[in-house]
């Protein structure tokens, strides 16, 4: 992975910053605040992340590749250039069928 140092005020090549890695998941911080953070990841094929569930609205955008996202129960299959919010309390799970790299931002003001 390359290791670039994120500056702000400067334009970012998101596709560029984080590869894929054999077997993997990466993660890339862009932004991290008390009040909700932004991150780039990458999945290999057949990665994934567990179900789980948090206190926070997630922005879900897919800039490469195609993107399976189950939310409470339901099935979505995201192409590069998609979105979804998965809403606080939910239970989601997200998998790679296919190498994918996307933006998660998470949204926590406004919320006990």
């Amino acid at each position: 992975m390359h290791n670039i140092e994120i500056i702000k005020s400067q334009p970012l090549m998101l596709l560029d910053i984080i590869e894929y890695e054999s077997q993997s998941i990466v993660s890339r911080t862009i932004l991290k605040k008390n009040t909700g953070n932004v991150c780039v990841m990458s999945f290999d094929i057949s990665e994934g992340l567990v179900e789980k569930t948090i206190p926070f609205d997630t922005f879900i955008q897919i800039i490469e590749g195609r993107a399976e996202i189950e939310i409470d129960s339901k099935i979505f299959i995201l192409d590069k250039g998609s979105s979804i919010v998965i809403p606080a309390h939910s239970p989601h799970i997200i998998k790679a069928n296919e190498k994918f790299k996307m933006i998660s931002t998470i949204i926590k003001d406004g919320y006990n």
